[in-house]
């Protein structure tokens, strides 16, 4: 492990990166360049104290876990990730795992999305990154732990910790049909990384703690994110039913979720609406931007 390389590394990245390029507010009263110590420890959902250790060349052996959060929250591209990995010692990921890194050219595309909400998945469901309008019409996306942002974890293990998230679903009917989606979308995945310890061990936590995971598990359907139409029951503007659409990036197995309405339709005012408010209506009226 270089751990003074790695410290220089990890300063010099998070000086170049503005807020506003993660999604964070800029402030008017910042006295350092690019991102605070806070701030990536709460974009790769780890401890102040942990970043502050590495920068200054002190502490354990980062994991590969903790490795990539801090790649994707610093917004490295496959070689800079690559290279974390090295510095610390550790092997960076292989082929036959499912790829968690978004690189810059799809979070660029990403940042283009200003008024609509998007989000990037991984191959197994897990929430990688997304923008400000997903935060204003989902929650906030930050404020759940990494490990946690799964859209499979968050549905069927809810834990009371979360931050509060926009329902999905109308009717019974809706709710049941983007469930047996995710687990279908969850299926597929695993029949193309059967080596992904990842996804075994997030199939065995389902197992474990949801009957409904089970039964939608055994009915044995597969199949990847289909565009369909999604109700969003947001706190403030209520049920908002939009366009779901999946732009898939075949070779990192990724899709961007893109929620849109027609111009002139309520759903498109609800959405304007929304975009207005920000996050001040969740947490009982937190402002959180």
């Amino acid at each position: 492990m270089n751990r003074t390389e790695l410290a220089s590394v990890l300063r010099r990245s998070r000086e170049r990166i503005a807020p506003g390029d993660v999604g964070l507010p800029s402030g008017s009263r910042r006295r350092t360049p690019g991102l605070r110590r806070e701030e990536v420890a709460l974009l790769a959902g780890i401890s102040v104290d942990y970043v502050v250790r590495l920068e200054q060349g002190r502490g354990p052996v980062p994991s590969p876990q903790v490795l990539g959060s801090l790649a994707r929250a610093l917004r490295f591209d496959a070689a800079g990730r690559d290279q974390l990995f090295h510095l610390a010692g550790v092997p960076p990921p292989g082929p036959g795992t499912i790829d968690m890194h978004v690189r810059p050219s799809v979070l660029r595309l990403l940042d283009r999305f200003a008024d609509l909400p998007v989000v990037v998945m991984s191959a197994k469901g897990d929430v990688l990154a997304w923008n400000e309008m997903a935060c204003a019409l989902q929650g906030d996306w930050s404020a759940i732990p990494p490990h946690r942002r799964n859209i499979n974890r968050l549905r069927f293990l809810p834990d009371p910790a979360d931050p509060p998230m926009s329902g999905v679903g109308a009717t019974a009917e809706e709710f049941a049909a983007t469930a047996e989606q995710s687990v279908a979308m969850l299926r597929s995945a695993a029949a193309r990384y059967p080596d992904d310890a990842g996804v075994r061990a997030l199939i065995d936590d389902l197992r474990r703690g949801s009957a409904l995971f089970v039964d939608l598990w055994n009915a044995g359907r597969v199949g990847g994110w289909r565009s369909h139409t999604k109700t969003v029951r947001h706190p403030v503007a209520g049920a908002i039913v939009l366009d779901c659409d999946t732009l898939h990036v075949p070779d990192v197995d990724q899709s961007l979720i893109v929620y849109s309405a027609a111009p002139g339709t309520p759903a498109a005012e609800s959405l304007a609406l929304v975009r207005v408010l920000g996050m001040q209506s969740w947490d009982g009226g937190t402002v959180r931007r």
